[in-house]
């Protein structure tokens, strides 16, 4: 919870709302590096982690109704949105220590996480990081879980993506863009759910500067092989933090078995599945998910780090059915590397 003064300095940082109702885009400069994002409301912290190219505009529509009960905020991570896009660190480590930093500078020591894609691996990282200061996690299509993600974010990961990425700027590029999109929502694929979304990643690099920090984000994450980050070896030290996983059954880019596995790895953690929803759950049914959200917040007790148990989990180390599941894992990335070896 915030306590007396952190809460004064919310009201008052959230005092100035956009003229359209939804909150304004402000900044804050941090280690030298101007950091966008969104606040509003008073109460108990509630911090919004974007995807992948995406930006806090994502939570535009939700953040309104949230912000009733919470102090809201929403960061345009480094690299993304207005935020400055350096050549730097686009690490999920990074990010967790950027967005610790962050929300020291606005007087917010402790919050519940809501991460949506990567920023649903940046929420566990930060967790991780900084268990103190962690009042609940919402995973909502997260990153870090499975090795599993679209082929298309394979392709950008390789050598030569930020030139073929800047040719969506060439002229009658989006529009192709958009008729394939298109089509395939009208064929009704997974991939079509989140159609408005995909076109919006592509407005969302208009310059070399935004591609090169897209493509700096996703290496730090995803090779041709899949995702390189996983949480899973270090999910059992979540016993005692609330976590609720929130996921479309119709995810083309983090397929909805992770939720399972992920589910299965966290102990006591709430699954929540959204039939019909691809990546973005909470663009498909807004509703349904402030509903989950409030009445999560509501009905669980803030995390209550100790030290003596953090080092009790460590020293127990992670249960063994969670230890061969990864050992299975690792077992089919030897076989395929055999595979591609010709051995």
């Amino acid at each position: 919870m915030i306590d007396v003064p952190r809460r004064r300095a919310a009201r008052t940082a959230a005092s100035r709302p956009a003229a359209d109702g939804e909150p304004e885009l402000r900044h804050r400069v941090v280690h030298g590096h101007r950091r966008a994002f969104r606040m509003a409301g008073a109460g108990p912290a509630l911090v919004l982690v974007h995807g992948i190219g995406d930006s806090s505009a994502t939570w535009a529509g939700l953040i309104p109704a949230l912000a009733r009960t919470h102090t809201v905020i929403a960061p345009d991570l480094l690299g993304h949105g207005d935020s400055d896009k350096p050549r730097a660190d686009y690490s999920v480590a990074a990010y967790a220590n950027g967005l610790r930093d962050l929300l020291s500078a606005l007087g917010v020591e402790s919050a519940t996480l809501v991460g949506h894609s990567l920023g649903g691996g940046v929420a566990m990282q930060f967790a991780y990081q900084f268990p103190e200061r962690t009042e609940r996690l919402i995973l909502v299509s997260s990153g870090g879980v499975g090795r599993e993600v679209n082929p298309a974010l394979r392709l950008a990961s390789l050598p030569g993506a930020q030139l073929a990425l800047s040719a969506l700027r060439l002229p009658g590029a989006r529009l192709q863009v958009g008729l394939a999109v298109r089509l395939l929502r009208f064929l009704d694929t997974d991939l079509g759910q989140d159609a408005p979304e995909l076109l919006q990643l592509v407005d969302a690099l208009p310059d070399a500067t935004s591609r090169s920090a897209f493509v700096r984000t996703l290496r730090a994450v995803v090779d041709w092989r899949g995702q390189v980050v996983t949480m899973l070896d270090r999910c059992y030290l979540t016993a005692g933090m609330p976590t609720m996983l929130l996921w479309g059954d119709r995810d083309s880019v983090v397929p909805v078995r992770h939720a399972y596995g992920a589910h299965e790895a966290m102990p006591g953690s709430r699954l929540e599945i959204f039939e019909g929803a691809g990546h973005f759950p909470f663009h498909s049914d807004p509703d349904r998910f402030r509903t989950l959200v409030e009445e999560f917040t509501r009905t669980t007790a803030p995390a209550d780090w100790s030290r003596d148990r953090w080092r009790a989990l460590l020293r127990a180390g992670r249960p063994r059915t969670l230890a061969t599941g990864l050992a299975d894992a690792t077992a089919q990335d030897l076989r395929e590397a055999s595979e591609r070896s010709g051995a």
